[in-house]
C-alpha cells in the first residue's frame, strides 16, 4: 500500500523530483564536457561542411561568369553584318578584297601581298588576285557537298599543271625451286604512269554597279554562291562523262568492253539481259552479278553511282525471299545502301535506255582521281558589260580513271 507523500510545513522547501540522467551523460558527461574525440569529429564535420559551401559558391560564380560570356558572344553574332567585329588579323584583308570587288581598288591588295600570308601574291599579267580564304572555303564546302563523284573519289591537291599516278597492275613471277636446279628468272612487274592534266574551270557572274555601291549588299556571299553553283555542276558532269578535251575525262568516256574480255585500259561491263531494262525474270540478278564482277579487294570499299530515275527503279527490287535490296540511311546524312553498299545519287549519270551504262559500282577512291589546284582567282572587269561589272573566276581541276580494275558498269542490253 502506497504511503502518501508528507505535506511540507510552512517555510519548508518542496523537494523536486528529477528524471534519470541520459546514458550519454552517465558515460561521457554533459555536452559541454565532450570528450576530445567527439569534439574533433564535430569540428571536422563543420570544417567539411564549410568547405563544401565555399566550393558550391565558387562553382555558381564561375557558371554565372560563363553564361555572361556566352550571352555577350551571342549578342555580338546577332549584330548586323556591317557592325560585326572582324576576326583578329582578318579585317585588313577582307576590307582590301571587298574594296577590289566593289570599286577595283588594287592598292590595298598590292600592299597586303607583301605583308600578309593570308592573301596570295598578285598576278600582274592579268590583274587577277587570289580569293580571300573565307570565300574560297565556302566554295570548297559546296563542291564537296554537291552530288558529285568528288565525294567518293581520291582528291589530291597539286601545285603543278598535271598530276601523275603510278600504277603497278602486273604481278611478280614466281616458281618452285629445287635443291640442285638453277632458279629461272621470273617476270618483272611493270609500272605504268597515268598523267592527269589540270584544266581551267571558269565562271563569269556579273553585278550592277548600283548593287556594288550598296553597302548592305553581301558581295562576298553572293559571289561565293554563284561561283560554287557553277563550278559544282560543271565538275559533276565532267567527272562522269567529260571527254578530256579542256576538261576532266569522265569514267564513262573510256572504252567499255564486256567483263569477260576486260583488259587494262578499259572498263568492264555486266549486261542486264534485256535491252533498255532489267530482265523480266530475276531482275535483281544483274545487280548481284555487277557486285561480284568487282575484285574482292575493291569490293570492300565499293559504292554504287546512279541518277534519281535509276534509283527509283532499283529501290523497288526484291530478292527471292521478298526482301528489298535497297535500304535507306539509318541516320541523317548517311547514304542509302544497295546490297549493303552506299549509293551516290549523281544526276549526270545516264538514264536507263538501250545500251546505256546507267549504274556503276566500284572503289572510286582507288579507281578515279580528282586533282585540284588550291588557288581560286577573281578578275574584275568593269568595261565589257557596262553598266554591269563582270567577275571572272577561274579554278584548275583535272580528273581521270587511275585504276581500271576498280570500276565496273551495268549495261542495259542483252549482251
Amino acid at each position: 500500500m502506497t504511503t502518501p507523500a508528507a505535506t511540507p510545513r510552512a517555510g519548508q522547501a518542496v523537494p523536486v523530483e528529477r528524471s534519470p540522467a541520459p546514458p550519454w551523460e552517465l558515460s561521457h558527461g554533459a555536452p559541454d564536457g565532450d570528450s576530445p574525440e567527439v569534439r574533433a569529429a564535430r569540428e571536422g564535420f563543420t570544417a567539411e561542411l564549410t568547405a563544401l559551401q565555399t566550393d558550391i559558391k565558387t562553382m555558381f560564380t564561375k557558371q554565372e561568369e560563363r553564361l555572361k560570356m556566352l550571352d555577350r558572344k551571342m549578342i555580338s553574332h546577332r549584330r548586323p553584318p556591317l557592325a560585326a567585329a572582324e576576326p583578329q588579323g582578318a579585317a585588313p584583308h577582307r576590307k582590301a578584297f571587298e574594296s577590289y570587288v566593289r570599286s577595283g581598288d588594287e592598292d590595298a591588295l598590292r600592299g597586303l601581298a607583301l605583308e600578309e600570308k593570308a592573301l596570295g601574291t598578285s598576278v600582274a599579267a592579268d590583274g587577277g588576285y587570289l580569293v580571300d580564304p573565307q570565300t574560297s572555303d565556302r566554295i570548297e564546302s559546296v563542291l564537296r557537298s554537291a552530288a558529285s563523284l568528288r565525294a567518293i573519289s581520291n582528291v589530291v591537291a597539286v601545285e603543278s599543271t598535271s598530276y601523275d599516278v603510278l600504277v603497278d597492275h602486273t604481278d611478280v613471277g614466281s616458281g618452285w625451286a629445287t635443291e640442285s636446279a638453277a632458279v629461272a628468272e621470273s617476270d618483272t612487274p611493270q609500272i605504268e604512269r597515268i598523267s592527269i592534266p589540270l584544266h581551267e574551270l571558269s565562271a563569269l557572274p556579273k553585278a550592277s554597279q548600283r548593287q556594288l555601291d550598296d553597302s548592305a549588299f553581301d558581295i562576298e556571299g553572293w559571289l561565293a554562291a554563284r561561283i560554287a553553283d557553277k563550278f559544282a555542276r560543271a565538275e559533276a558532269q565532267a567527272f562522269v562523262s567529260g571527254d578530256g578535251v579542256d576538261k576532266p575525262k569522265g569514267f564513262l568516256s573510256y572504252t567499255v568492253v564486256s567483263d569477260d574480255l576486260w583488259n587494262w585500259g578499259n572498263l568492264g561491263y555486266v549486261p542486264t539481259g534485256a535491252a533498255g531494262d532489267f530482265a523480266a525474270i530475276n531482275a535483281a540478278d544483274a545487280i548481284v552479278d555487277l557486285v561480284y564482277a568487282l575484285g574482292a579487294r575493291y569490293r570492300a570499299n565499293g559504292s554504287f553511282v546512279m541518277n534519281s530515275r535509276t534509283a527509283g527503279a532499283v529501290r523497288k527490287m526484291k530478292d527471292a525471299d521478298g526482301r528489298f535490296l535497297w535500304t535507306d540511311g539509318l541516320a541523317a546524312g548517311e547514304p542509302a545502301r544497295l546490297m549493303g553498299y552506299p549509293v551516290l545519287i549523281a544526276e549526270d549519270m545516264p538514264d536507263i535506255a538501250t545500251g546505256a551504262h546507267a549504274i556503276a559500282f566500284g572503289d572510286f577512291a582507288a579507281g578515279y582521281t580528282v586533282a585540284d589546284r588550291p588557288d581560286l582567282r577573281i578578275l574584275r572587269d568593269p568595261f565589257s558589260a557596262k553598266p554591269h561589272v563582270l567577275f571572272y573566276a577561274t579554278k584548275r581541276v583535272g580528273g581521270a580513271v587511275s585504276d581500271f580494275a576498280a570500276i565496273k558498269l551495268l549495261k542495259f542490253s542483252t549482251s
